[in-house]
């Protein structure tokens, strides 16, 4: 029998007969023994992706998947459900297999409703339509995850992972900024525009000017269509935890 494997570059291109990737869709690495699979920071735009019966114990690199919609993960090692947090960013996911994996099998109820408190956008879970009773249960009786198991990440600037920096759209820059638009179909921002927009802590921003970037952004929210409006949820709930995480870490200084 294999030993461990490491998913690389080469057997992802091989399996999903792709070039480079960047054009990976889909790829089914199903009882491969993957144990390691940090390639995912590099396969933004996969789509459909099939993991099941490996030896995964973490979910930390699927979080930079955001295109994803399908994920199967039956039969891995995923001892906590705190690894759910990295999916929660994860804004057109519909489709997740989890079961046959240690975290499913102390209370299966509590365990559904759980993955349903934390992932409210699933159709389907473990094969099994999501309905809308059980989404209403799932926020009185399932458990709210904020933190991923494990030790907390190397912090850059401003208390916040360098992860946290880079997805955080008040880091982004004018040109990244103006993409992002263009792709939701909206009008580029001109330069004399754009610090409005920028972060308070980039622009020494007051509260009077603080309010005027919370206008911009409820008259953004007008344009978007429930796909788009989950995307920015799914970024806010980034940037509410980040801040949580600096709060916690900032040490009491004494006199």
């Amino acid at each position: 029998m294999p030993g461990e494997v490491k998913l690389t570059r080469k057997l992802v291109l091989a399996r999903a007969k792709a070039s480079d990737l960047e054009s990976v869709k889909k790829l089914n690495c199903w009882g491969c023994n993957l144990i390691d699979i940090s390639i995912f920071t590099e396969i933004p735009n996969i789509e459909v992706l099939t993991l099941s019966a490996n030896k995964i114990s973490s979910l930390e690199h699927i979080s930079s998947c955001q295109n994803l919609t399908e994920l199967y993960l039956r039969r891995n090692d995923i001892q906590s459900l705190s690894e759910l947090c990295h999916l929660k960013s994860l804004a057109r996911l519909r489709i997740l297999w989890l079961a046959e994996n240690p975290c499913c099998e102390a209370d299966p109820t509590k365990y559904r409703l759980t993955v349903l408190r934390n992932l409210p956008g699933l159709h389907k879970l473990d094969n099994q339509v999501v309905t809308e009773e059980e989404l209403a249960q799932a926020l009185e009786d399932g458990e709210e995850i904020c933190t991923p198991p494990g030790p907390a990440s190397a912090e850059s600037t401003n208390g916040m992972t360098e992860a946290d920096s880079e997805n955080d759209p008040l880091n982004y820059s004018m040109e990244e900024t103006n993409k992002i638009r263009a792709q939701l179909g909206m009008k580029p921002l001109p330069r004399d525009k754009f610090s409005s927009f920028s972060s308070p802590r980039e622009s020494g921003a007051t509260p009077r000017k603080r309010s005027h970037t919370l206008e911009a952004v409820l008259l953004l929210l007008k344009d978007l269509n429930s796909e788009e409006l989950k995307i920015v949820q799914a970024a806010t709930e980034n940037k509410l935890r980040s801040r949580c995480r600096h709060k916690e870490k900032i040490p009491l200084v004494e006199t």
